[in-house]
């Protein structure tokens, strides 16, 4: 649903850069600083996402996965964040995904969205990381159990 910023109330006009943090990471990720970036005394609800390494994958026990992406990755996600920021009532936002070498448990992608109202933030938090799943050029490379592997959207 897309918000009609002609209808907010005095003090929930859009930060002039609600944009916070966008990065690609080889480091591990932190959800206490993807969840500070989103901070915003007028934001009445954030949705947080975080996307991790699971142990299987169709059926097939995975042990760990490496992710690499295109050197455009991210502008693509950036630019993602700036229709998100245009079509929500967003407050505040930040994506980061990680790249290198992963274990079971490990964040792979932490997204968070602050918006003035709580179903707003769940919506935009939503078409955020779908959104960034479906078009930024990050692919996955798992390696199972019995040996072999498998790339995921090359």
């Amino acid at each position: 649903m897309a918000a009609d910023r002609a209808h907010e109330h005095p003090g929930e006009q859009a930060h002039p850069q609600p944009i916070r943090l966008i990065a690609i990471r080889q480091t591990p990720l932190c959800l206490a600083e993807i969840f500070q970036a989103v901070g915003d005394e007028a934001a009445g609800g954030i949705a947080l996402f975080v996307g991790t390494v699971r142990n299987h994958d169709s059926g097939a026990d995975v042990d760990g996965l490496g992710y690499s992406c295109h050197p455009t990755a991210e502008a693509e996600m950036r630019r993602i964040a700036e229709k998100v920021v245009a079509n929500y009532p967003v407050r505040a936002l930040a994506a980061v995904h990680r790249v290198g070498e992963l274990e079971v448990g490990d964040p792979a992608v932490v997204v968070a969205v602050a918006c003035p109202h709580r179903g707003e933030a769940f919506e935009a938090c939503r078409k955020l990381i779908d959104d960034l799943k479906l078009e930024v050029p990050i692919w996955k490379h798992q390696k199972f159990s019995d040996g072999t592997d498998e790339w995921v959207g090359a």
